[in-house]
């Protein structure tokens, strides 16, 4: 049985196992926070975006954020052009990405034994890329990310998604995520959620 902290993780009892990627299983969201600080800046909206803010709104889907924070400081950003911007920083800093050691330990003991899938509230191409960076790709039966659905976390559909194309039933799944949204996405899917502990994923490895 792993551990991750004082988190017991076990797959016994449930048929698949769905990874959140961000933050759960890859060490990138001190990356992901840079990114959206030279996107916020190249469209003149630098340093308004907290730290604690993004944390806080891990896991949903990029242009979902730029419109909270239109709405949060008077703004008229472009979604689709800050996405972009965004995207394209953070594809500079894949080299950097590490593995979360315990919960990518954990994945690979069930590998060949328990069917798993990544579902995400990033965009497919990034999370390939992600994927591929940290070496886990062929760990995976299915990936699904906000492309992939009409409302991203904290709606259940994407964790409704994975669980369909696993073919498994929502109650049977287990589900491992760090960000609030994420947490709420995978428990209104009727499943049952272990929450990654925070400082695994605000800390930049050196």
């Amino acid at each position: 049985m792993a551990t991750i902290g004082e988190i017991e993780l076990s797959a016994e009892g449930f048929d698949a196992v769905i990874f959140d990627c961000d933050g759960t299983l890859v060490n990138s969201m001190p990356y992901h926070f840079e990114a959206w600080c030279e996107a916020l800046a190249l469209h003149g909206a630098g340093g308004i975006f907290k730290e604690d803010v993004f944390y806080a709104m891990g896991g949903r889907p990029t242009k979902d954020i730029v419109v909270e924070i239109n709405d949060e400081y008077g703004l008229k950003l472009d979604p689709e052009r800050v996405a972009f911007s965004k995207r394209e920083a953070f594809l500079k800093k894949l080299d950097k990405l590490e593995l979360i050691d315990e919960v990518a330990a954990f994945a690979e003991s069930l590998r060949g034994k328990v069917p798993m899938a990544i579902a995400t509230g990033g965009t497919r191409m990034v999370i390939e890329k992600t994927l591929q960076a940290v070496g886990v790709s062929d760990l995976f039966e299915d990936v699904v990310t906000a492309d992939d659905v009409k409302i991203g976390k904290p709606a259940p559909d994407i964790f409704l998604r994975a669980a369909q194309l696993l073919g498994v039933k929502p109650e049977k799944c287990l589900v491992l995520e760090d960000a609030p949204a994420g947490v709420m996405a995978g428990q209104l899917a009727g499943m049952t959620v272990i929450s990654i502990p925070a400082p695994l994923n605000y800390v930049t490895k050196k």
